[in-house]
This record gives structure tokens, sequence and C-alpha cells, in this order.
């Protein structure tokens, strides 16, 4: 059940006897920008490290002891449009330990945190904020040791380079955290607090009154809160982006990204699915099959779709002299979908693994508390399980093809040794 606490705030509980722990998740979202991603990170980190009444990581620590040992974090994500910074606690359920005040005690850790943090004379803590800047600042630069991760990042940065918000990552970047202040992150904490849309879930077994109860105390600032448009949509370039970065590496990569016309809330996207666990997705799938294991081109060879931004990439790691050859062979396997060169088999094969995909996430709170959200931003998408697997199970033959002649080639990225 959904409940509207104020204007933009939404409660929902998700009433369940299957786990003896209880999830509670809080997002906050609001557009992705290029200006704010940074700070909305370090903000996470700040908040996640101490607060007013519990001025050190060790107060914090002890008082998460007190709560039977539970679980507590912030971090940041983003989908098509939206940037969000994720609260999350999890918690063993009272009943199996003879205390009924354990969830109400959780609930006040975390308004505590969210409603209490450590800002004195306007400003954050100047010491744990110069800490956790430094923290942050040493990741960011740590990336460009994590190859596969440059070349992913790096592959965004190039297909989504005409907007300057979808090419930055969720943490942000390096040049938009240098000259943060303490007293920046008040502002930012602020207009997190008054201007994003927030979800609030509940997962376990708890009434909807209890966690009603726990929650109508939570002194949200009444305004008009934001509500962008989930989906990101770029046009399709007709001329084909292409970068190659040398750098010393003892493994190249090339990366690809392709346009697709087929969104979330487009009853195709079980096509999509299908497509993409046969093209990359999975152990059977013709990237890994006929670039990885029969030509021994590639060290790994996979793909994803991201379908709120109409985004699909490939991802190689490969030696650079076969690059040319591997190119042509990952366009010879798209081109073998978009003719239909797969058999009934291979497509029971892969609804097979997706439907265990989805059966399994079932068992996961937090899968449930995706599918709750996306249901609240997009309730045109909401559909039983049942309806699910049914429309999974239906996607044809032709349905994946006609799937794979709308995928176009956008951007080519390529990580290579220096010449």
């Amino acid at each position: 059940m959904t409940m509207q606490l104020k204007a933009g705030i939404q409660l929902t509980v998700i009433p369940t006897e299957k786990y003896k722990t209880i999830r509670i998740f809080i997002r906050f979202s609001a557009k992705h920008s290029e200006k704010n991603a940074a700070k909305r990170t370090l903000l996470t980190s700040l908040l996640e490290t101490n607060s007013l009444h519990y001025p050190s990581q060790t107060d914090l620590s002890s008082q998460l002891a007190e709560l039977y040992g539970a679980s507590f974090g912030l971090h940041v994500g983003k989908k098509g449009n939206l940037h969000q910074v994720n609260v999350s606690m999890s918690l063993v359920n009272g009943k199996y330990i003879g205390n009924d005040r354990v969830f109400t005690e959780g609930i006040d850790f975390l308004k505590e945190i969210l409603f209490y943090p450590n800002i004195k004379n306007g400003q954050f803590d100047e010491e744990t904020f110069r800490l956790e800047k430094s923290n942050l600042l040493a990741y960011m630069k740590s990336l460009e040791e994590d190859k596969q991760t440059l070349a992913a990042l790096r592959l965004q940065e190039l297909y989504f380079g005409n907007d300057v918000n979808q090419k930055v990552p969720s943490f942000g970047e390096i040049a938009q955290l240098t000259d943060v202040t303490a007293a920046d992150l008040v502002t930012t904490y602020q207009d997190m607090l008054a201007n994003d849309q927030i979800d609030i879930f509940v997962v376990g077994d708890l009434t909807e009154e209890e966690v009603h109860t726990a929650f109508s105390d939570w002194a949200f600032p009444d305004t008009e809160r934001q509500h962008p448009d989930i989906f990101y949509h770029q046009p399709l370039s007709e001329e084909m982006k292409e970068e190659v970065l040398r750098e010393s590496v003892t493994q190249a990569k090339l990366n690809l990204g392709y346009q697709t016309p087929v969104y979330y809330n487009d009853a195709r996207r079980f096509a999509l699915m299908v497509f993409n666990g046969l093209f990359g997705g999975f152990p059977h799938s013709k990237l890994f099959m006929n670039v990885r294991e029969k030509a021994s081109l590639a060290y790994y060879a996979s793909s994803r779709v991201d379908t709120f931004r109409g985004f699909l990439s490939v991802q190689t790691g490969i030696d650079g002299k076969n690059r040319a050859r591997v190119f042509t062979l990952i366009e010879e396997q798209l081109e073998s979908m978009r003719q239909g060169d797969f058999t009934d088999m291979d497509i029971a094969q892969t609804k097979a693994m997706l439907r265990n995909q989805f059966l399994l996430s079932l068992d996961s709170p937090q899968s449930l508390i995706e599918t709750a959200y996306l249901n609240q931003w997009l309730p045109e998408t909401k559909m039983s399980d049942e309806a699910f697997l049914q429309a999974l199970m239906a996607v044809t033959k032709e349905e994946i093809q006609a799937v794979a002649n709308e995928i176009q080639l956008q951007a080519v990225f390529v990580l290579d040794g220096e010449e």
C-alpha cells in the first residue's frame, strides 16, 4: 500500500512474513545535474559518517550496535534523467528477539541522520568535511587505474557528449568538487530535503498502521517538489563518434555504444530483454560464444541495455592488435541477430534464464522496492508477476529481429597501448 505523507512524499509499505528482518529504504530523486552530482555524493558521505548527536563515527557505530547490529548506509544512483540519493537500513524484526521497540528506534536513528546532520554555524563539521572530500577525490582519481571502469565511463561521456548532464556519472566529476566548501554542502542538503521527490519504502512483517505512525512526525518541508521525466531521449546522430585513448595497458578495451528506441514503458522491452540475452547478456550469447570462445579474440565480451536512456553498450577486453577484427566480428553478431540467425532452443534457453533471474528477484527486499518505485513513477507499466512472465514467454523470433533492426551504432571508444 502507498500513502502520501505530503505533496511529493510517498510512503509504501510492503507487508511480508518472508523475512526476519525489516528493510527501510528512502530515495530522494531530482533531475541529474552536472553541477550537483558530486556535491550530492559528498553529502551522502557526510551524512553516513556522523550527525549532530552522534558526532563521531564511533558514536554512530555504537548506536547501530545497540540496534542489534543493524546495517545502514547512503549511496547515489542514476536512472535516466534522475539523480538518486539512497538511504537504506536493515534491522532485525523485534518479534523474533522479544523487543518490539527495535523498529521505532531504527526510525528514530534515521530521523537523526536526516534531520540533525553535523551542521554548526551554517556549515558541516569542518574536520569531517575535509576528510570525506579528500576520500571522494581519491576515489574519483582511483577510477583511472580501473581500466574496465574507465572505458565504460569514457564511452558514456563520448555517447552522451552533447548533453553536459548525461555524460557525467552518478558520483559526479572532480572539477565540480574541487572548490566545494562545507557551507556549500548545507545548501545542497537543504535543497534535497525541500525539493526532491521522496519515496519511502518499508519491507517486512509489519502493519501499515505501525509504519505510518512511525513516520507521521517526520517534518519534511511543505514545498512544491520537482518530478522530472524519468526518461532521457537523445536524437539519433548521423555520424558515429569515435575516440582512441592511448595509455600503458596490458589489455586493450573496445567498447561500443548503440541507440535503441525501446524504453521501459514500451511493450517491446520484453523482446529487447531476450535480444540482449542472446546478443551478449549471458554465457550462451553470441558475443561470448563467437568473439570470446570460438575466435579467442576477447578476454571478455558482453552487452547491457539501459531502457531509461535508450542505450545499449558492448564491453570487450582484447589484444590491441586485434581491434579491427573484433569490431567486425561484433558487428557480424548484431547482423546475424537482425537476420534471425538463432534457434528456437536459443530463445527458450534465454527466456528460461531471464525467468530464473526474475523469480530470484522476488526473494530480494531491494528488488521489491525497485519495482514499487518504478510502479509509482510509471504506473502504466505496473503488472503482476504472472503478467510479466507471460509477456516474457510470449516474445517471438520476429519481435527479437525487429528490435535488432532498430539498434544503431553511435559511438566507439578504444583504450589501447601507447604507439
